[in-house]
C-alpha cells in the first residue's frame, strides 16, 4: 500500500504508462517528478503483467524453504483444540514423531490461529481453569510488609500542607523531639573508641600484598641491603 505522499498511485501509474507510449520515458518522468528508473519499473511491469502489474505487491516472500509445513500446523491446531495441550507438550509430541520444532515457533502459530489462550478454546469464552489452594508453610507465610521511610516528613504532613518554606515547622518538631528524648553524653575517650568496621587505612594495611620471600630480612634501623647468606 502506497503512502499518502506517494507521487504515483495506481491511477497515476496508468497515466504514466499511457504517456510513455507516445513520449520518451525520461521526459515523462521529469514532468511527473520521479526518476527515470522508477518510471521504467512501472512500464516494464505493465508490459509483463498488464494492468495487474500496476498494483502494489505483498512483501511476503514467495518461497520460504525453512517455513513450517502446512500439515504440521494443522496437527498443532488439532492437538490444541481437541486435547488443549500446551505449546511445550505439543513440542515434545512433535519431537517424538521426528519433527524438530522450537517451542517459540509453536507459540507463534497458536497465536496466529487464535488458540493461544484457553478462553479461545471454550465456546463460552471461559478459561477452563480452577483456582488452586494456597497452603501457608509457616505462620506469616502469606503476609508481607515492606515499609521504608526515605524522606524526613514532619508531623502533620509534608510540603503540600506546610508549603515549601516549612523550616520553622521542622525546627519546632526537632525541638519537640529533642525535649522528649533524654540527653545523652557524646564524649567518649579516644582510647576506648573502636569503630565497628575497619577504617580505610586499616583495610588497606590488611589487604596489602605480602612481601616476596626473596627479599632479605632486615632489622629495624638497618638499611635495606643484600647480605650474603650464611651457611652452616
Amino acid at each position: 500500500m502506497s503512502h499518502r505522499n506517494a507521487p504515483l498511485s495506481p491511477e497515476g501509474r496508468r497515466r504514466l504508462v499511457e504517456r510513455c507510449q507516445r513520449r520518451p520515458i525520461a521526459h515523462v518522468a521529469a514532468e511527473m517528478g520521479i526518476s527515470r528508473a522508477c518510471a521504467s519499473k512501472w512500464v516494464n511491469r505493465w508490459r509483463r503483467y498488464g494492468d495487474l502489474g500496476l498494483l502494489d505487491r505483498s512483501s511476503t516472500p514467495q518461497h520460504s524453504p525453512r517455513a513450517t509445513p502446512a500439515e504440521v500446523i494443522t496437527q498443532i491446531e488439532t492437538w490444541r483444540r481437541t486435547k488443549k495441550w500446551s505449546a511445550l507438550r505439543i513440542t515434545h509430541e512433535l519431537a517424538d514423531q521426528g519433527i524438530v520444532i522450537n517451542r517459540r515457533t509453536v507459540t507463534r502459530h497458536l497465536t496466529r490461529l487464535r488458540a493461544g489462550h484457553r478462553q479461545f478454546l471454550d465456546p463460552n469464552g471461559e478459561s477452563n481453569q480452577e483456582p488452586g489452594t494456597i497452603t501457608a508453610r509457616w505462620p506469616g507465610h502469606m503476609a508481607h510488609l515492606d515499609v521504608k521511610k526515605v524522606g524526613r516528613i514532619p508531623d502533620g504532613g509534608g510540603w503540600r500542607i506546610h508549603g515549601r518554606d516549612g523550616d520553622q515547622h521542622r525546627a519546632a518538631n526537632g525541638a519537640k523531639d529533642a525535649g522528649a528524648r533524654p540527653a545523652t553524653s557524646t564524649s567518649t575517650p579516644s582510647s576506648t573508641a573502636s569503630p565497628a568496621w575497619p577504617t580505610p587505612s586499616r583495610w588497606l594495611m590488611r589487604k596489602a600484598r605480602p612481601r616476596p620471600r626473596s627479599w632479605p630480612e632486615r632489622s629495624s634501623g638497618s638499611p635495606r641491603t643484600a647480605s650474603p647468606t650464611s651457611t652452616a
